[in-house]
């Protein structure tokens, strides 16, 4: 049965007539056009679908749309602010940090997610939080120089 779902996505109030228990990364994409959230294994495995809510990541295909309901929700396209990229964004440039950019946004995502509680994050404490999210291309190595890049540049604002 669907009900009228109020939540913050990327900073703006969001009002959606909608069934509760359909999952938010199916919500993010189809209804509302933010096909920066990525589906990929749809099993909460990859991390892929990663978005944070209130500030915590959170595997999207694995979330019902019931549980974000009177919380943010921000996805990889609000992240850059009047044109400008997130500073792990322009780490992840940077620092090449991707190669077919599949698993990125979710990378992203959580590495945000780690500096903002830690932005001197060791490297066992990088790869400790960005265990859940996988990459098949190999670009470990370089996500996480990029995520300690960004640490540095940020100094705890996210």
């Amino acid at each position: 049965m669907e009900q009228t779902i109020l939540f913050t996505l990327n900073g703006k109030a969001m009002h959606l007539t909608a069934d509760p228990q359909r999952m938010l990364v199916w919500v993010l994409r189809d209804d509302l056009g933010h096909t920066g959230t990525k589906v990929g294994c749809g099993a909460g495995l990859c991390g892929a679908c990663t978005v944070l809510v209130d500030d915590e990541p959170t595997l999207s295909c694995s979330t019902p749309l019931a549980d974000v309901v009177g919380r943010s929700v921000v996805t990889i396209e609000g992240l850059a602010k009047d044109g400008i990229l997130h500073p792990v964004q322009q780490a992840f440039q940077e620092h090449n940090a991707f190669q077919c950019g599949y698993c990125t946004p979710g990378m992203i995502l959580r590495a945000c997610a780690l500096l903002k509680k830690k932005p001197r994050a060791t490297r066992a404490e990088i790869l400790e939080h960005m265990e859940g999210n996988l990459c098949r291309c190999g670009a470990h190595v370089r996500i996480v120089a990029a995520i300690e890049a960004a640490g540095k540049s940020m100094g705890g604002a996210l």
